[in-house]
C-alpha cells in the first residue's frame, strides 16, 4: 500500500481513526459515525473485490441522498476502483445507456428504482454485482444483494486494500451534461481534485495544506470547533459530492436533509438544530426559496452557527444575496463559478460589509479568457471569450476523445479546460459571464445568451423563476421565447414582462414571447433542462412566421 498516495481513501481513513466516535454523516434522525462509515465501506470493498473487480473497474451509484451513496464512494476508493454517479431522474434507456457506455461492473441503488433497472437488467451482463439499498419500505429485489447484509460484515484485514494498492491517478467520474445532450463522464484524477482543493487548506478556518494524507486525522483531532456542512443539492452531482468529500476531510460532519424533496423550512430547521456552519447550494433555485421563508417566519430560526452559504452551478443573483447577509449578517456568501470539467473559474464573496454583482466573478488562479481564435482577452478591451482554467484539470471525457479534445485544447504550450462559458474581463479583473455558449441564440446575427435575459425577467418583482431559448424564426433565424414561473396570486403578462426587458437590455435581447408557467421544473440540483424547456417553447408559440 502507498500510504503517501494523495487519494481519498488514505484521507479519511486518517480521520476515521483520530475521530472514531463523532458524525461522519447526519440524515434526519440517523447519526453514521466515522469509525461506522469506515467499517462499512470496508466491508462494501471487501465485497466487490470477491465479485471479481480489477483495478479501475467503474461501480455506479444510483441513489439519493444517504449516508450509503458516501459510503459506496469511499468503498470504491478504498479497493482502487472508480466510481461514477447515476442520475435518479433518468428512464430505463436512460440508466441503461450510462452503465452501459461507463462499463459499469458493480450497481449500489437504492431499491426504490428497481422497477427503472429491471427492463433493462438483462441488456447489462457486464455487471457483476447489484448491491440494493433497502430504505423507504422498498424491498431489495431478489436479483440483488442485499446492502446492509454486507455492510454488516468485518473483513478479516482491515483496513482493505487490493493487491494493485491506491494511487492519485485513481479515478473518480463524474458524470454529466445530460440536459443537453447524452451523459458525458468527467475523468478526474484523486490527485488533481485533491490538489485542486489545497490538499487541505481552508483558509477561512486558517488551516494550511496538509503535508500528506495521515496527517488529517491529527489536524482533526486538533480542530476546536468541529464543522458542520449542510449538502442541499443531491450528490449524483458535482457540487454537493464535492463539498461532501471536502467537509470530510475535514473531519466535519455532513448534514444531508431528510427528504428528496427540496423543504426550506426544514433547511432552516436542520441548520439549527444541527448548528450547520456551512451549507451548500445551488445559486438562485435553492437561495429564492431559502429567502422567501426567512421572509415569512421572522425570527424563527437561530441560524448564528452559520458562517459559510457556499454555491455553485448556477446563477446567484444580487439582490438576493444581500437580502440573505441582511438576515444572517455574520455569514459570508461565496459563489464560486464552477463546472464539473473546471473548478474555481471565478469567485465572489458577499458579507453584510461588501456587495457582488449578478455573475461578476474574481479571475480564479491558473484562469484565463481566449477568444475563439485562441488569443488571450485582455482586461478591459470589450472582448469576449471562452472562459478556462489550466493547472489540476481532468483528463478528459470517458470514451470520447473528440469531445475530450474540443474541451481541453492546448493554449500558449498549456492544457486547458474549457467547458463552453463565455465571459468577457473588465479593466480591473472583474470577469463578467455572458453565458454557456451551447445555449447560445442567434437572432439576426446577434449573439444572445440565454442567462442575461433570465436574470434580466427575475429583476422584474412578479418573476420568481424565468427561462429562456430560441425558437426557429424564418427571417432572424432565431427569436427569443421566455417562458416565466410568476410568484403566486401576483399580476403580470407578456408585453409588461417584454418592456421590463427592453429597459434593461438592447432591444434585441428582449423576448418575442413570454409564456406564464405554474413551473419552469428545475432538476433537483437547481439546474435548467433547456432541451425541455425548448419543447415547451415549440409547443406553446407558432413558428415558421416572421413577427414584425
Amino acid at each position: 500500500m502507498t500510504t503517501s498516495a494523495w487519494c481519498y481513501a488514505n484521507l479519511w481513513e486518517s480521520v476515521a481513526a483520530a475521530l472514531p466516535l463523532e458524525p461522519a454523516i447526519i440524515q434526519g434522525e440517523r447519526v453514521v459515525t466515522f469509525a461506522a462509515f469506515d467499517a462499512a465501506a470496508d466491508a462494501l470493498a471487501a465485497f466487490l473485490l470477491v465479485e471479481g473487480l480489477g483495478r479501475q473497474a467503474k461501480v455506479a451509484v444510483y441513489a439519493a441522498n444517504r449516508p450509503e451513496y458516501l459510503v459506496g464512494c469511499f468503498a470504491a476508493f478504498k479497493a482502487g476502483l472508480a466510481p461514477f454517479n447515476v442520475n435518479y431522474r433518468y428512464g430505463p434507456e436512460e440508466v441503461r445507456f450510462l452503465l452501459d457506455n461507463g462499463d459499469a461492473e458493480a450497481v449500489l441503488f437504492d431499491a426504490a428504482f428497481a422497477p427503472v433497472i429491471e427492463p433493462v437488467r438483462a441488456a447489462l451482463p457486464g455487471v457483476k454485482a447489484w448491491i440494493g439499498i433497502e430504505r423507504d419500505g422498498a424491498p431489495v429485489p431478489n436479483w440483488a444483494t442485499d446492502y446492509d447484509a454486507v455492510a454488516s460484515r468485518r473483513p478479516a484485514m482491515r483496513p482493505v486494500v487490493a493487491p494493485w494498492g491506491r494511487h492519485e491517478d485513481d479515478l473518480l467520474l463524474l458524470v454529466t451534461g445530460g440536459t443537453t445532450g447524452m451523459p458525458k463522464a468527467v475523468m478526474w484524477r484523486q490527485g488533481d481534485l485533491l490538489a485542486k482543493g489545497g490538499y487541505g487548506a481552508n483558509p477561512l478556518m486558517g488551516l494550511p495544506p496538509l503535508g500528506a494524507p495521515e496527517e488529517a486525522g491529527a489536524r482533526a483531532l486538533a480542530t476546536p470547533i468541529r464543522p458542520s456542512s449542510l449538502i442541499a443539492p443531491p450528490l449524483m452531482h458535482a457540487t454537493g459530492l464535492i463539498a461532501a468529500f471536502g467537509a470530510i476531510g475535514f473531519g466535519g460532519a455532513v448534514i444531508l436533509l431528510p427528504h428528496r424533496r427540496f423543504e426550506p423550512e426544514v433547511v432552516w430547521d436542520t441548520v439549527e438544530r444541527r448548528r450547520v456552519t456551512r451549507m451548500t447550494i445551488v445559486g438562485q433555485p435553492f437561495a429564492q426559496p431559502l429567502l422567501e421563508a426567512l421572509v415569512a417566519h421572522p425570527g424563527r430560526w437561530d441560524l448564528t452557527s452559520l458562517v459559510v452559504i457556499g454555491s455553485s452551478g448556477a446563477m446567484w443573483n444580487r439582490e438576493n444575496k444581500l437580502e440573505l447577509v441582511g438576515r444572517i449578517s455574520q455569514a459570508q456568501l461565496i459563489d464560486s463559478y464552477s463546472s464539473s470539467e473546471a473548478f474555481g473559474m471565478g469567485i465572489s464573496t458577499t458579507t453584510a460589509t461588501g456587495e457582488s454583482a449578478t455573475a461578476a466573478f474574481v479571475l480564479g488562479p491558473d484562469c484565463a479568457i481566449f477568444t475563439e481564435d485562441g488569443r488571450r482577452v485582455e482586461p478591459g478591451s470589450g472582448e469576449s471569450g471562452r472562459l478556462c482554467v489550466s493547472g489540476p484539470i481532468p483528463l478528459g471525457y470517458y470514451k470520447d476523445p473528440l469531445k475530450s479534445a474540443a474541451t481541453f485544447p492546448v493554449h500558449e504550450g498549456r492544457r486547458w479546460s474549457m467547458p463552453g462559458d463565455w465571459a468577457t474581463i473588465d479593466a480591473d479583473g472583474t470577469v463578467q459571464v455572458l453565458g454557456r455558449g451551447s445555449q447560445c441564440i442567434n437572432t439576426g446575427g446577434e449573439k444572445v445568451f440565454p442567462e442575461e435575459v433570465e436574470e434580466a425577467l427575475k429583476r422584474h418583482p412578479a418573476v420568481r423563476d424565468a427561462a429562456v431559448t430560441g425558437v426557429p424564426d424564418p427571417r432572424y433565424g432565431e427569436r427569443i421565447a421566455a417562458l416565466v414561473e410568476p410568484y403566486p396570486n401576483v399580476n403580470t403578462g407578456e408585453a409588461e414582462l417584454i418592456a421590463h426587458v427592453r429597459g434593461q437590455l438592447a432591444p434585441y435581447k428582449a423576448p418575442r414571447h413570454v409564456l406564464l408557467v405554474d413551473s419552469i421544473a428545475r432538476a433537483p440540483n437547481g439546474k435548467l433542462d433547456y432541451r425541455a424547456i425548448k419543447d415547451r417553447a415549440l409547443a406553446a408559440f407558432a413558428v415558421g412566421t416572421a413577427i414584425p
